[in-house]
């Protein structure tokens, strides 16, 4: 009888042994993780800022730049020149209602070297539809505005496209057709190739809805191609802290030009 009472005592004693190694090891596990979270959380917000200071000075010089700092953090910069055959206005993002981007066809800022080509413009997506509510997903129509000839004497040229038929009807404008294309690796639905002669600057509104937009140097087959002018600077900025990194882009464009440098341009579809 006291030998099967002792076997159970050891059974017992094994058992808390087990229970016990087991909740240790829990703890354990839990704190080493709650450390290393801690760790890359702190090495993330030091690459994070690190990246910010690679992008600061990159803004200061217009240079590519590298860098480093006392707490083992260290920053690596890349810039790069907007221009080509290809480009994405507003680097990729939507272009808001009603807002603006300007698509520079001569030399900043003292409008030098005016451009001469085809330019086509892209737009839209598949799931848009047709409606003159401004809401996501809404179908864009847009007004692109060429500036042309000299600084001294320019020339403003409009265009006012609309792949929506229903509307094109009330508002007059001209009814796009034609299917899209791919810029950058994106892929747009509509598409408006505008031939120009000495052109200085273009001004694309969407109207109706926001939209995404690209822009080619060609004509409508992609044949024809000419390189567009430097429409700023992409800032690539990659910090490092130990073996977390963080990367920022900062997109600087050149400044929009006023209102007032396109005459009798307010327009307000119906």
């Amino acid at each position: 009888m006291q030998e099967y009472q002792r076997g159970q005592i050891l059974l017992i004693v094994v058992l808390v042994m087990v229970t016990a190694l087991t909740i240790g090891l829990s703890v354990a596990a839990r704190t080493i993780t709650n450390t290393r979270t801690s760790q890359e959380a702190e090495n993330s917000e030091k690459a994070f800022s690190a990246a910010e200071a690679g992008i600061e000075q990159s803004l200061t010089n217009s240079n590519n730049v590298t860098g480093s700092f006392t707490n083992n953090t260290s920053y690596k910069t890349t810039v790069t020149t907007i221009s080509g055959t290809q480009i994405s206005l507003n680097n990729g993002s939507a272009v808001l209602t009603d807002d603006s981007q300007d698509l520079w066809l001569s030399t900043y800022p003292g409008y030098t070297s005016p451009w001469s080509g085809n330019i086509t413009f892209y737009w839209g997506q598949p799931t848009d539809t047709c409606s003159n509510a401004e809401a996501a997903g809404t179908l864009s129509a847009v007004e692109i505005i060429v500036l042309s000839g000299t600084k001294a004497n320019p020339q403003v040229t409009r265009y006012a496209e609309d792949p929506c038929s229903q509307r094109s009807l009330s508002n007059k404008f001209e009814y796009i057709t034609s299917g899209g294309g791919t810029v950058d690796g994106k892929t747009y639905s509509y598409k408006k190739t505008i031939a120009v002669t000495s052109g200085l600057l273009v001004r694309v509104i969407p109207l109706y809805g926001s939209t995404a937009m690209g822009v080619t140097g060609c004509d409508g087959a992609n044949a024809n191609c000419s390189a567009l002018p430097s429409q700023g600077t992409l800032i690539t900025s990659i910090g490092t802290a130990d073996t977390t990194q963080r990367k920022l882009v900062s997109y600087r464009r050149y400044p929009k030009l006023p209102i007032e440098i396109f005459p009798y341009s307010f327009f307000a579809p119906k």
